[in-house]
């Protein structure tokens, strides 16, 4: 059974990502802050992993989470932003970008993962082309909130296994929508991952503007078309 909370005493916040190994498209972040009687929650014993849910299990949890958290909030970067700072920087950055929407102010994070940059309060950048979470210049304070990172929390916490249902469920409703523009790359199924029919139709068809040009696409990738679409 997953652990209601880190330390009971704190407002905690769980944080989880969805698209850091993906070929194509952003990737997202959730940041979500629950009650300390979530357990109490009608299905809630079926929240986990996101990875190690159905579709259906986490399109029937994401309204629960929604519904019962005292916040939640989802945080976006784009392709151009990933190929600009990297995939790890972008992955803190969304993850920040998810803090900074939340309607109230955590005491504690939660991070998923083994690595996190400190998040400072106010100092989330917001526009494309800025390269990453800054700390406060010299002579200016600034507040960060303490976090905890926590090697697969999402299978260990409640509210970064929320976190990472609705970073992913958001992120597949965008990938959704993005197949309906490129059917040939199947991303309705694959999500954008590196399997072998998502590769296969990058060697066919040549990358989109969604592609991540940082990203070894294919082993061939100098000869890769990017302008075919």
């Amino acid at each position: 059974m997953l652990k209601p909370y880190f330390d009971k005493s704190l407002l905690e916040a769980g944080c989880d990502e969805a698209g850091r190994g993906c070929l194509a498209g952003p990737v997202f972040a959730a940041a979500v802050v629950l009650p300390k009687n979530f357990s109490k929650v009608s299905n809630f014993g079926k929240v986990n992993d996101s990875k190690k849910l159905s579709d259906e299990v986490r399109r029937e949890l994401r309204p629960i989470i929604e519904k019962t958290a005292l916040a939640f909030a989802i945080g976006i970067v784009s392709v151009e932003e990933i190929d600009k700072i990297n995939i790890l920087n972008a992955s803190f950055l969304a993850m920040h970008r998810a803090i900074a929407k939340l309607n109230v102010e955590p005491e504690l994070l939660l991070i998923d993962g083994n690595r996190f940059k400190k998040y400072f309060v106010g100092k989330v950048p917001i526009a494309i082309g800025i390269t990453s979470p800054s700390p406060p210049s010299k002579g200016e304070t600034a507040r960060s909130i303490p976090h905890e990172c926590i090697i697969q929390g999402d299978g260990k916490f409640l509210s970064i296994a929320c976190a990472s249902i609705l970073a992913k469920t958001y992120r597949d409703d965008y990938m959704n929508e993005l197949h309906e523009q490129f059917p040939k790359y199947k991303w309705n199924q694959n999500k954008a991952y590196a399997t072998r029919a998502h590769r296969t139709a990058i060697e066919k068809y040549g990358a989109t503007e969604h592609h991540r040009r940082s990203f070894t696409l294919l082993p061939s990738q100098l000869k890769i078309d990017f302008s075919k679409k």
